[in-house]
């Protein structure tokens, strides 16, 4: 028997006896709709900004030397993969940046998310902590590049602690939260059926608060790049970082922004990555279905 469907302005009204095949059918077609919607907005929007960044700058109705040109930008890039930077090769300079940030990334990652959960699980030690966490984290992060500098000097340690520092409070704030958010009913039930304490932290706190790690991870490496890049620009032989204070320091606007433009693809790509990781690890969670209203 053939089924109807009515319109309603950018929803989908089904006649009574619709097949719940045919409801799914509709509710994928309006998703691959408005997808293929944001998609075309989001790029039309990036042409549209570049555009008239470039039309502004040939035309003079702002400064080129100041604000440089998305075609400047673009020749500064292949200038540097080609012919290299005044501080050697682009791609060492750019690695330097990424080796900084990946093991600031990991440790700071890995050291939140056991010390959220230490803590998260502890109440005594959590009470006795929480004020010196406080303190520490008021203060902000980015002037202590300085003092690493001085005191581990002008290589990768000092830039690896900030980045660390970056990315600690960040995952550890959510690790802790997460667990204080988990569901006190199945913590309870869990304890009835004489699970341990070990057990209980294992399958119902750690699962509970994944998607608030995962959430602190996903903005976690974007703060380890800026921890690399602060600790470069304050004092560095290499990196993206002394490539940017270099371009300030000579008035090399399509420098800074070609500098800019790498850390932001990079930091785009991780992620990507990270996105896929979560989508594999969390397979349990209900899948997040656009709203077609």
């Amino acid at each position: 028997m053939a089924h109807t469907t009515l319109e309603a302005g950018s929803a989908t009204m089904f006649r009574p006896g619709t097949s719940d095949t045919e409801i799914e059918a509709s509710a994928l077609k309006a998703m691959r709709r408005r997808k293929t919607l944001v998609r075309f907005c989001q790029i039309a929007i990036l042409v549209f900004v570049i555009g008239m960044w470039e039309l502004s700058s040939n035309m003079q109705w702002i400064d080129p030397f100041f604000y440089s040109s998305p075609s400047g930008v673009v020749q500064r890039l292949y200038e540097w993969a080609t012919e290299g930077t005044t501080e050697g090769s682009l791609w060492y300079n750019l690695w330097v940046t990424m080796e900084e940030a990946l093991i600031g990334f990991f440790a700071g990652s890995i050291t939140g998310v056991f010390v959220g959960i230490g803590l998260g699980r502890n109440r005594f030690l959590s009470d006795i902590f929480s004020v010196y966490i406080k303190a520490i984290n008021s203060i902000p992060r980015v002037v202590l590049a300085p003092i690493f500098i001085m005191i581990m000097g002008l290589g990768l340690p000092s830039k690896v602690a900030l980045a660390f520092i970056m990315v600690f409070f960040v995952v550890f704030a959510n690790a802790f939260q997460g667990v204080r958010e988990a569901d006190r009913n199945m913590i309870a039930n869990a304890r009835i059926l004489g699970a341990s304490d070990w057990r209980v932290t294992r399958t119902v706190v750690i699962p509970s608060a994944m998607s608030w790690i995962f959430a602190s991870l996903h903005v976690s490496f974007g703060f380890a790049i800026i921890g690399a890049i602060v600790g470069e620009f304050v004092g560095a032989r290499f990196g993206i970082g002394q490539l940017i204070s270099i371009a300030k320091g000579t008035f090399d606007a399509a420098g800074m922004f070609a500098a800019i433009l790498l850390v932001m693809v990079v930091t785009l790509f991780a992620e990507y990555i990270m996105t896929l990781i979560e989508n594999r690890l969390a397979k349990w969670r209900p899948q997040q279905h656009l709203d077609t209203q």
